[in-house]
């Protein structure tokens, strides 16, 4: 009985430790997000949370979460500083952050472009959408802002493909 009592008191820190690096593993390639808008309605609402797995390369039809910096444009003039602390303009503005959005799949690089459906790929010179590129719709067009009006996506920009919805 008392060998058994050690194994048991040494096997309970291993499972834990165990346990644990499969959850630290899990946290690197899983995501939680929370839905902000109603460019994917109906299967996704406002405030629904999804759990979203990195790492993999999405398909046409799956949804995906991407990250989209807004544009810099013009930002006001940095107060003056002394002339002693010589610091570039540039480094003074604020660094926008990054918004998520999640979007559908409707092309991955080697599919046709849409042109019928994304007016804003309609003048494109290509056939095939690029390499590094991706044409992302919401499922609510009149709500979504995507492909239809920006154009491409980069596939850099893809945080992870949506694996499943979390209970809220």
């Amino acid at each position: 009985m008392r060998t058994a009592s050690w194994a048991l008191a040494g096997g309970v820190p291993a499972l834990a430790v165990g346990l644990a690096l499969t959850v630290s593993a899990l946290g690197r390639h899983l995501v939680a997000v929370t839905v902000r808008g109603a460019s994917m309605e109906p299967a996704y609402r406002e405030g629904d949370r999804v759990l979203v797995r990195r790492g993999r390369l999405p398909v046409p039809g799956q949804v995906v979460v991407v990250t989209d910096l807004p544009d810099a444009g013009p930002t006001a003039a940095p107060a003056a500083a002394p002339a002693a602390a010589s610091v570039p303009e540039a480094a003074a503005r604020p660094v926008p952050s990054p918004t998520l959005l999640i979007k559908r799949v409707a092309a991955v690089p080697g599919d046709p472009v849409p042109r019928d459906r994304v007016p804003a790929l309609a003048g494109v010179p290509e056939r095939y959408v690029p390499q590094g590129k991706l044409v992302l719709l919401g499922d609510n067009p009149e709500a979504s802002f995507d492909s239809r009006h920006r154009g491409y996506f980069a596939t850099a920009c893809v945080v992870g493909t949506v694996w499943r919805s979390l209970p809220g």
